[in-house]
């Protein structure tokens, strides 16, 4: 019988400093928790400026780390790393190759980025402990096309980048404010030539429909109601889905993850298409489902016995000094999430620890840069924190239970799984 198996999930590393030399006894905890599960995985929210070089592709929020932040992360105790991020590309092909060299150097499981498109959507597969772990990674965007990976094709080479989940954004509209939209583009004489000129490689599709408008690369719908929609590329889908289902059949345990920005108003929640996207993730055989993007803790649901973490937050969250704008306390709080899985990779229970990245102490200083490791949260602020995830995960049939025990079993015909949490 194969053994019982233990994963360890966490927020997203971003990540400038070399903080081995931290001595603070709340991450050495912290650290022995990651370092006791048979996998431990976390986001590289960075690229690496190594052998390869590169240039900046952005203006701000740009982002890149020595490779000392890998040894950093093995330190740790991570041993699986999601690549697929906006950051991903911020210096170029060179910094997505020097990434790789990096990280493979390091023996890390790793996936999300590649030195084609192909490269990049593979699983990435490795014996962790007495499981063979595969993890597929994917980026949503928004993003130019530029950061993502191509296949050679004619006289074009290939384009070393990060693996794409391809979606466009939809805003659906009332009549009134369609014909105002129509009636904005005619009072600046806009014609097809025009937004030719302007035209980037990821605009929007071409237009099907009289009730479809490019409102100056942005698509709108005219409907009866007013809302935004996400909507996937079919064959960008069944792709992705796909990997997952190649890595289930073999034999190895599927780790899926997504990072995106499609963010809703209120960042903490779920948006709707990430939830189809996830259930349809386990469906194709995934274990496991992670996601980063928004920098804080989003609801957790058990899907036919899998978790889904919708999102994790931060575990790292590096910032230059004088970085004012990361204000709200949800950035800094997150949690490690430990599940335990049995011979058959049903899952069993999960742990969470409540952390604080630079500690409560820091909570209510501007300092932000000097907010370097995380560390448990209190007592009190963990039942806090609990709670709070708690009530916004009962949508999702979640329950969780604030109490130390460790194991607890899954519920009888029933998607939730009472999680265990330390307080």
């Amino acid at each position: 019988m194969p053994s019982p198996f233990t994963l360890a999930l966490t927020g997203q590393s971003l990540i400038y400093h070399d903080i081995r030399h931290v001595s603070d006894d709340g991450f050495a905890t912290i650290k022995e928790l990651i370092r006791q599960a048979d996998a431990s995985f976390t986001n590289l929210e960075t690229t690496i400026l190594g052998r390869h070089g590169g240039w900046p592709m952005k203006g701000t929020y740009f982002q890149c780390s020595p490779p000392v932040v890998l040894d950093n992360l093995k330190d740790i105790g991570f041993s699986a790393l999601a690549l697929s991020n906006n950051h991903a590309f911020d210096l170029g092909p060179a910094g997505v190759l020097s990434t790789l060299e990096e990280v493979d150097e390091r023996e890390f499981l790793r996936a999300g980025i590649g030195v084609d498109a192909s490269d990049a959507s593979k699983a990435g597969i490795k014996q962790l402990g007495k499981r063979k772990v595969a993890l597929i990674a994917m980026d949503a965007g928004p993003g130019p096309a530029t950061m993502y990976a191509e296949n050679a094709a004619g006289t074009r080479p290939a384009r070393p980048g990060v693996n794409k989940l391809d979606v466009s954004r939809v805003f659906e509209v009332d009549d009134e404010k369609f014909a105002n939209l129509r009636s904005i583009q005619e009072t600046f004489l806009s014609n097809s030539m025009e937004r030719g000129t302007y035209t980037q490689p990821d605009d929007p599709r071409e237009l099907t429909s009289s009730d479809e408008i490019d409102f100056y690369g942005t698509i709108f719908r005219r409907s009866s109601e007013n809302c935004r929609r996400i909507i996937f590329n079919e064959q960008s889908l069944r792709g992705q889905l796909a990997a997952i289902r190649k890595a289930s059949l073999a034999g190895a345990f599927v780790i899926a993850y997504l990072h995106h920005h499609h963010w809703e108003p209120d960042w903490r929640e779920v948006p709707e298409w990430v939830q189809f996207f996830a259930r349809s993730c386990i469906d194709a055989g995934a274990n496991a489902f992670a996601s980063h993007g928004a920098p804080v803790l989003q609801p957790i649901e058990i899907y036919r016995g899998a978790p889904i973490f919708y999102g994790l937050g931060n575990f790292l969250f590096h910032l230059p000094e004088g970085e004012d704008e990361w204000s709200s306390p949800d950035i800094w709080k997150s949690i490690v999430a430990t599940c335990s899985f049995d011979g058959n990779n049903h899952l069993e229970s999960i742990y969470l620890a409540p952390i604080v990245i630079g500690g409560e102490q820091r909570l209510s200083s501007n300092r932000y840069h000097e907010r370097l490791v995380p560390v448990p949260a209190s007592k009190e602020l963990a039942g806090s924190m609990l709670e709070d995830l708690s009530r916004r995960s009962q949508k999702y049939g979640t329950e969780i239970v604030l109490e130390d025990a460790r194991v607890l079993l899954p519920k009888a015909n029933s998607r939730s799984v009472e999680v265990a949490a330390s307080r």
